[in-house]
């Protein structure tokens, strides 16, 4: 073995011992900075905003750290061995990249398939425990749907009709102070019925027939799930664009449900035209939300819009 090799793995298992375990703190560091921040956050609320925003990505972060950890570690056993060849020396390398690579992927496929699980009961968790008002310590109580309008401007419920924005309004019955808290509408991705993660997407729609004045229209709408690959189609009905039916009951009269075209819907998709010939689309991850949604819109706000 010559000088020049052997001072170089010197060396190299030196970074690899000190970098390891360098890493390794790094890596237990941030975990327990994340949870000092989460403590700080302070409200339930501001939790919820600071969990939803960053636990995944500073979870994900600590265990990629920690990969290469592992990957600096593993370059610094054996080193007798290493000793009597170079060609040792690449073959620990190569194994030990693999081994670090390998932890990496199964840490990134943990935080991107199974852990929105977990993650999704602990925000239920933060946003439905009971508040408490800051003024007296009293238990507040969370209004109903139908309670809480009265809590919200006009632009709230627009935002809540739509979807977009989904509010929780607490009360204090002895003192009826309010607190109202905003939230995302809904989930970009869908739960898969065959793997379980949320992870069905929208990949394509397709009209398959048009709505004319006297006959429905149908879209198809194909879903994909971006684990296991499941493909999932749905044919919506698209009402006719106009019905002497329609005009005679008016500006009040709901479409026909289209929930019904599957028993168990991925998505439901509410179309809503007016007598003006104004068209809208609603999406709805499950009928719950578009039966809520139909039972709650105003014709006449469509029309002034």
């Amino acid at each position: 073995m010559s000088e020049t090799y052997k001072e170089f793995l010197d060396i190299w298992h030196m970074i690899a011992f000190y970098g390891s375990f360098g890493l390794l703190g790094v890596s237990i560091l941030m975990y327990i900075i994340y949870k000092v921040r989460y403590v700080a956050a302070g409200s339930l609320k501001a939790k919820y905003d600071f969990v939803s925003t960053n636990e995944v990505k500073w979870y994900q972060w600590s265990h990629f750290i920690f990969a290469i950890a592992v990957f600096l570690f593993l370059n610094q056993i054996r080193q007798e061995t290493m000793a009597l060849s170079s060609v040792w020396f690449f073959i620990r390398l190569f194994t030990a990249f693999c081994l670090g690579i390998l932890y990496g992927y199964v840490a990134f496929l943990v935080f991107k398939y199974y852990y929105p699980k977990p993650l999704n009961k602990k925000l239920k968790h933060l946003r439905y425990t009971p508040r408490v008002n800051p003024n007296n310590g009293n238990q507040m109580k969370l209004l109903s749907e139908e309670e809480e309008d009265a809590y919200l401007d006009e632009g709230m419920q627009a935002e809540e009709d739509a979807f977009s924005v989904d509010y929780d309004v607490w009360i204090d019955s002895d003192t009826e102070y309010v607190q109202i808290e905003k939230y995302k509408g809904h989930l970009t991705a869908l739960e898969c019925d065959r793997c379980g993660f949320q992870t069905l997407k929208l990949s394509k729609e397709e009209i398959l027939k048009h709505p004319s004045e006297y006959a429905d229209g149908e879209i198809k709408k194909e879903y994909e799930c971006t684990y296991c690959g499941r493909i999932k189609r749905q044919t919506v009905r698209l009402s006719r664009t106009s019905t002497p039916e329609l005009d005679k009951m008016g500006d009040n009269m709901l479409i026909d449900d289209p929930l019904k075209t599957t028993t168990v819907p991925v998505s439901v998709k509410v179309e809503v035209l007016s007598n003006r010939g104004q068209i809208k689309n609603y999406e709805f991850q499950n009928t719950k939300e578009a039966s809520k949604f139909l039972e709650e819109f105003d014709f006449a706000k469509l029309d002034e819009e």
